[in-house]
């Protein structure tokens, strides 16, 4: 069974900056709660197209492979592992990504970037659009209201509460 979750958050951070941050798988394990201990474990980096809105050497576009590993339970030393595969990318619009191999039956998550002003500060609406499957059927979907959704959404708070700090470091 099928399942949907969305996330939004607005960063004072100009477009460019927020962009070249998600881009960049490094980043993830600095946006993913600690107790998770996700690591970067080894990348397949393919740069994405130039274009006049965007270039940089550490962007993973379009069939880049991304592979990680975290902790299932922060407490035990048990680890999954992840691999991600980079199937869409637009400069500074969106980014999606699905799952090659991982815990899920099915995974695609789309990252969208927008430039918004509040007040007078320029800033970047991120958007998260996740379509997921748990895989096995009924028990799944209870497993997922019971485990999985709560633990994506906590997933996310805790990102909206790092990231302001994480990009005002790297602007400066």
């Amino acid at each position: 069974m099928s399942h949907h979750l969305q996330f939004e958050q607005w960063v004072p951070c100009p477009l460019g900056q927020v962009f070249a941050f998600f881009s960049n798988p490094e980043n993830l394990p600095r946006i993913m709660p600690a107790a998770s201990a996700t690591r970067l474990d080894r990348l397949t980096r393919v740069p994405p197209v130039p274009s006049e809105e965007g270039t940089g050497d550490e962007a993973a576009g379009i069939g880049s492979l991304i592979f990680t590993s975290f902790r299932v339970v922060p407490f035990l030393p048990i680890r999954a592992r992840w691999i991600a595969r980079i199937v869409e990318f637009e400069w500074n619009h969106y980014f999606a990504d699905v799952q090659d191999k991982g815990p899920f039956k099915t995974w695609h998550h789309r990252h969208e970037f927008v430039s918004e002003i509040r007040g007078s500060i320029e800033g970047t609406l991120v958007w998260d659009a996740i379509e997921y499957d748990v895989g096995f059927g009924w028990l799944g979907s209870i497993v997922n209201g019971l485990f999985v959704r709560p633990q994506m959404e906590r997933t996310f708070k805790e990102r909206q509460t790092k990231l302001p700090g994480l990009l005002a470091q790297e602007g400066r």
